[in-house]
């Protein structure tokens, strides 16, 4: 039985919304698409390259899998560890408005998370890997069927944006497994999900 892992990038306010194009996700007139860029570094390209290596399969939303699809296939070289993983790998897409998905290796899941997901992870071999994908994270949170999250936090704040733990979020706990700081800045952090919180008084 596989992992489901949670890969995403933050801000300091929590924004996840387009971290890589200004294109990206311009929903509700976001422009500050593209803010991770400035903070790329090999410490970043290590930790991603060391994700993928883990991977046994891919569940993405609809949104990231469009942006994934329209530029990972046409990276062919068998030495990139990123793209060698996700073209080769099986991917799933959860979306109710997906009605077919091109890229070779790719079903689309429908909207009974639980389930479906539930299933992904029984039948996957290493880590069922999410990565991006707010709104389907989000979901799975929920769900309490995240088991790990990579939290990568980058110093910026942008004052707008959708994000991540957003008022109403389930209350969950974490414990803290790993970290480290790459040299722009990012703080990479990890956690597994260690259920719901308790309170106390001081």
């Amino acid at each position: 039985m596989g992992k489901l892992v949670l890969t995403t990038f933050v801000t300091l306010d929590g924004v996840y919304q387009a971290p890589g194009g200004p294109d990206e996700d311009p929903r509700s007139g976001f422009e500050h698409g593209g803010w991770s860029f400035p903070y790329d570094d090999d410490d970043f390209g290590r930790f991603m390259i060391e994700v993928f290596d883990r991977v046994g399969a891919f569940l993405l939303g609809r949104r990231t899998y469009e942006i994934f699809a329209s530029y990972w296939p046409k990276i062919t070289d068998p030495g990139n560890p990123i793209a060698a993983k996700l073209n080769a790998l099986p991917k799933y897409v959860a979306s109710s408005t997906l009605t077919q998905a091109d890229w070779a290796g790719t079903t689309v899941i429908g909207t009974d998370l639980a389930k479906e997901v539930a299933a992904l992870k029984e039948r996957t071999e290493g880590e069922l890997q999410i990565h991006g994908s707010g709104a389907l994270a989000q979901s799975l949170l929920a769900l309490d069927l995240v088991d790990t999250v990579h939290l990568l936090t980058f110093p910026v704040v942008l004052g707008t944006g959708l994000r991540l733990f957003a008022e109403g979020t389930v209350p969950t706990a974490f414990r803290h497994t790993d970290a480290r700081l790459t040299s722009t800045g990012v703080a990479i952090h990890t956690y597994d999900v260690a259920g719901r919180p308790t309170y106390g008084s001081y």
